[in-house]
């Protein structure tokens, strides 16, 4: 017995020795951009069928992956260049080298081919500070329409507060009316369409009295509030040659949120907390305390112990020197805040998942929020997050918004500590189920905010899909 018992294991090491490698060898094909022999390999496993259901998911999703990457990088070095030539008419593929050494110009190599991120003439522009001043001399200072109405409406909203001395004051209520539509024949006629859309999150005094107040459609699930993806679900019939919409009219109340932040207010952390161990661990994928990480600390935060310093502090680096840029989609990047770093550049969600594991590796709690941000004209998906002090609490810190254009040090830092009524959030966490339960994996599997599609043949990718928002201010 103990001869079997022991070639028994002997054969499972080998059999786990030999996965191990085989996965190595795929992540070695992807990594070199030989997504046709990777994905060849992988359907090879597949077809061999010595593998579990999961792990079969795990390799279906690769290939998927690849996919979505290949459809973010899709642009040919002619098709940036015309973008380019628009303030730099002498540009060559050369100095597209210079741009692409220097992390201003985002591309991969694909089966022997470069590709390029379909965003990144737009961003080089955002990132590269020589282009960015090249820009600003031939198309003049163009104004963020978002921030020439942050800075208008913050001073009044820090008065009104000041005059109440309240955490929460200002109240807003909207109507939101979302529609997705699924493009005519992505699905075949007569197949049912399951559908997930955003929905707003009932959080206290912060955002209330969430009213439905219609769908298109008879019968509808919402999501049961301790969900971390606030969700209304139905369901459709694809009709041949058009397309399925799922409409939705909501209403809320969205609340502005300030915290004077005090030092004599804080109190030691209390470490052997739940809450404490929870949101400030590692949390992989996005959130891994990397030697990138370690060092970066170090730069940023020095000597200083203090939670609230430590916090300012590295919000301060983040809004200095990580600009911001169309991103890639979340999917298809396997550590967010390490290529936020590795690049120099990031979106909203890029920034905050930055944010956080900085904050965590220093012991200070953080966790997500998002959903839309609904300014008058200016409507966008957004990601924000929140970090908890002890002695104040959780308070709102919005990294992409950064430091407001002011001389008033309480709207200037508005947003670490405080929030807009216009911040619509509908997700508590990311990367977590859906309800009901998704079969197929996500369009996006970290973020919730444009909605989900599938149906009995797979999901329904952004690119068979499109979506519209319109606000409307009730008071």
């Amino acid at each position: 017995m103990q001869r079997i018992y022991s070639l028994f294991t002997a054969l499972l090491m080998a059999l786990l020795i030999s996965c191990q490698t085989e996965n190595m060898a795929i992540h070695h094909l992807i990594e070199n951009g030989d997504y046709s022999r990777a994905e060849k390999r992988i359907q090879q496993i597949i077809a061999a069928g010595n593998i579990t259901d999961d792990e079969k998911y795990s390799m279906e999703f690769q290939i998927e992956r690849m996919h979505r990457i290949r459809k973010d990088f899709s642009k040919t070095a002619e098709e940036i260049l015309e973008v380019v030539h628009q303030y730099y008419p002498n540009a060559t593929k050369d100095d597209l080298s210079k741009w692409e050494a220097d992390g201003s110009l985002e591309y991969k190599m694909i089966d022997g081919g470069k590709w390029y991120f379909h965003r990144a003439a737009n961003n080089l522009f955002r990132i590269n500070k020589e282009a960015k001043a090249r820009k600003i001399e031939v198309d003049g200072v163009q104004p963020d329409k978002r921030d020439r109405f942050l800075e208008s409406y913050l001073p009044g909203v820090m008065r009104e507060r000041k005059s109440t001395n309240a955490t929460f004051f200002a109240e807003k209520r909207m109507r939101l009316n979302y529609t997705l539509m699924v493009d005519a024949d992505a699905v075949p006629p007569g197949e049912v369409v399951r559908c997930w859309l955003p929905f707003p999150m009932e959080k206290g005094e912060r955002q209330k009295n969430v009213k439905l107040v219609s769908i298109n459609n008879d019968h509808y699930i919402l999501s049961p509030r301790k969900y971390a993806h606030r969700t209304i679900y139905s369901e459709k019939t694809a009709v041949e040659g058009k397309q399925t919409k799922f409409e939705l009219c909501v209403e809320f109340t969205g609340v502005n949120q300030w915290h004077a932040l005090n030092q004599e207010d804080l109190k030691p952390y209390r470490k052997d907390s739940a809450q404490y161990q929870e949101f400030t661990a590692e949390r992989r994928p996005h959130i891994v305390f990397t030697e990138r990480i370690k060092e970066l600390s170090k730069k940023i935060v020095g000597d200083e112990t203090n939670p609230l310093l430590v916090a300012k502090k590295i919000y301060h680096w983040i809004d200095k020197n990580i600009p911001w840029a169309g991103a890639r989609e979340y999917s298809t990047i396997q550590n967010i805040s390490d290529y936020c770093l590795s690049t120099g550049h990031g979106d909203c969600g890029i920034k905050t998942f930055t944010f956080m594991t900085l904050a965590r590796y220093h012991g200070i709690p953080a966790r997500w929020e998002s959903g839309l941000m609904l300014h008058p004209g200016n409507w966008n998906l957004h990601d924000w997050g929140e970090a908890y002090f002890e002695g104040i609490g959780w308070i709102p810190i919005d990294q992409s918004f950064g430091l407001v254009n002011s001389d008033d040090e309480d709207v200037r830092w508005f947003f670490f500590g405080g929030n807009d009524a216009y911040h619509l959030i509908v997700n508590s966490d990311y990367g977590q189920p859906l309800y009901p339960a998704k079969i197929y994996p996500r369009s996006e599997t970290v973020d919730f905010q444009r909605g989900e599609v599938e149906w009995e043949g797979g999901n329904l990718y952004f690119d068979q899909w499109s979506y519209d928002i319109d606000v409307e201010y009730l008071n």
